[in-house]
């Protein structure tokens, strides 16, 4: 009996599994971001604004793709068209609420009468919130069989937010902070703003609801008393505090990106990545760092960027969607965009390497050398004082102080210079292009190359040097003569 009674439990479990997973499949999301967000004393729709490195609302709808989100809606109206640029392409629909008539009024723009399944309903301005918050809140919304429910968090500073009242439990009322009592006030469970409904329960009761209130705005906090009143269930689910955590300004804004900085810094540290100073070191979501890495402080890195295994970050370096193989070691201050670092490479200090630069395994890039669309082979350098742009240069190269690639021409194109392997250029060269110059050869310091250069060949481009002996003297007599002259 015993053994029966365990397969049983074990059944029950795998079902309640299979329907939990198949909710979760059945799940659409309409994102509310239509609102202009005054408070934020921004042009900028609050939505767009960027949190840790990418807009609010990206955080919200990578959020509910994580958790399985078969179909996202987002609404639109102050904005709209800088809010579609950014959202449209990850694959959401959006839909336009023409008036600024409340949230209930802004979820019926999104025509939630189509939709099927369980309907998550939040703001676009919920910049913490996680796959694994929005998967729990759905497990336990099927587990409760409720017609609707409301997402709560217990918080310290309840402030503004409306509270949730409860009885023996039991959810009993949503009261806004400007109609509560003394007594209620203290209650530090409040309304997140997500809501969870079955959608023929939603388009049932959405169209109930009125706009009797001093704004004249349909409110979707409504819908709870509504449903509680036609007898149907109605729960609270209490989320994390960071579910709740929405912008509302710029210091909240400031505070969801330090926060998620936060996160990701201890998510790498975890991984294995050494931070010396974690507070002052910056790291966007996306980032990938490999263990055994090294972050000083006043690092920032941004974008798609991924840094390999075993890598040197020395302070104030900056990386935007940079790549770095391991053993790379950037010295202080050096500025990487869209750049690629090859193995044991070595760039700066105060080396800025910009978009389609590639550097080889090995090479040595030092302190005030620019590069842009550059081909930098393995072993190569180039120490000090140096811009190469539009260049293709070989492996073992040494490229002497000062040296130019000359690549913007007068006809307002841009040509490419090319050197060879094992070149030896000398200081203060310019390289005039279009120009090749062949392996193993030599150019003289100071040359303006123009032409281009065979293999093994030494190339010498500058003026005659002219010697006149016992010149200073005789300059000195004849300005000591004028002198005299004068007085």
């Amino acid at each position: 009996m015993r053994m029966k009674t365990t397969s049983s439990a074990s059944n029950s479990t795998e079902n309640s599994s299979k329907n939990n997973t198949k909710n979760l499949a059945d799940l659409s999301v309409i994102i509310l971001a239509a609102g202009k967000g005054t408070r934020m004393k921004s042009p900028l729709p609050k939505v767009l604004h960027p949190v840790a490195g990418v807009p609010i609302v990206k955080k919200v709808i990578d959020a509910v793709k994580g958790a399985g989100a078969t179909e996202i809606r987002v609404v639109v109206g102050h904005g709209e068209a800088l809010v579609r640029k950014v959202v449209e392409p990850m694959g959401v629909t959006c839909y336009t609420q023409t008036n600024q008539w409340g949230t209930a009024d802004a979820v019926k723009s999104a025509d939630p009468d189509s939709l099927k399944g369980n309907v998550l309903i939040l703001n676009g301005d919920h910049p913490l919130l996680e796959p694994i918050d929005i998967e729990k809140i759905l497990r336990e919304f099927n587990e409760t069989q409720s017609a609707v429910a409301v997402v709560s968090s217990v918080v310290k500073e309840p402030g503004s937010l409306g509270r949730i009242v409860r009885h023996r439990g039991d959810l009993r009322a949503i009261v806004e902070a400007a109609d509560a009592s003394g007594e209620t006030l203290k209650i530090r469970e409040i309304n997140t703003g997500i809501y969870v409904a079955k959608s023929d329960v939603l388009a049932s009761y959405l169209p109930k609801i009125e706009n009797h209130n001093s704004k004249g705005e349909y409110y979707l906090t409504d819908i709870i008393s509504i449903c509680q009143e036609s007898g149907e269930k109605v729960t609270a689910i209490v989320a994390r505090p960071s579910v709740g955590f929405g912008v509302n300004n710029q210091v909240e804004l400031a505070k969801a990106t330090r926060l998620l900085f936060a996160r990701k810094r201890k998510t790498l540290m975890e991984e294995g990545v050494l931070m010396i100073d974690p507070k002052t070191t910056y790291i966007e979501e996306e980032v990938e760092v490999g263990p055994g890495t090294v972050l000083y402080p006043s690092v920032y890195l941004r974008g798609r960027t991924k840094v390999g295994a075993y890598c040197m970050i020395e302070p104030g370096c900056y990386l935007a969607h940079a790549q770095l193989a391991d053993g790379v070691h950037l010295k202080a201050y050096t500025y990487l965009e869209n750049a690629t670092i090859g193995a044991k490479a070595h760039i700066g200090p105060f080396a800025r390497l910009r978009p389609e630069t590639e550097i080889g395994p090995e090479a040595h890039v030092g302190n005030f050398v620019e590069m842009k669309k550059t081909r930098f082979g393995a072993r190569s350098k180039a120490g000090h004082l140096t811009y190469l742009g539009d260049a293709t240069i070989g492996e073992d190269v040494n490229i002497g102080c000062g040296t130019i690639t000359c690549n913007y021409a007068v006809d307002r194109k841009k040509y490419r210079t090319v050197i060879g392997d094992r070149v030896f250029v000398g200081s203060d060269t310019q390289f005039v292009a279009p120009v090749e110059i062949g392996s193993d050869s030599v150019i003289g310091s100071g040359s303006t190359i123009t032409k281009d250069v065979p293999a093994k060949a030494l190339a010498v481009a500058r003026g005659k040097q002219v010697v006149k002996e016992n010149w200073v003297p005789k300059q000195a007599a004849d300005s000591q003569k004028n002198e005299d002259a004068g007085q």
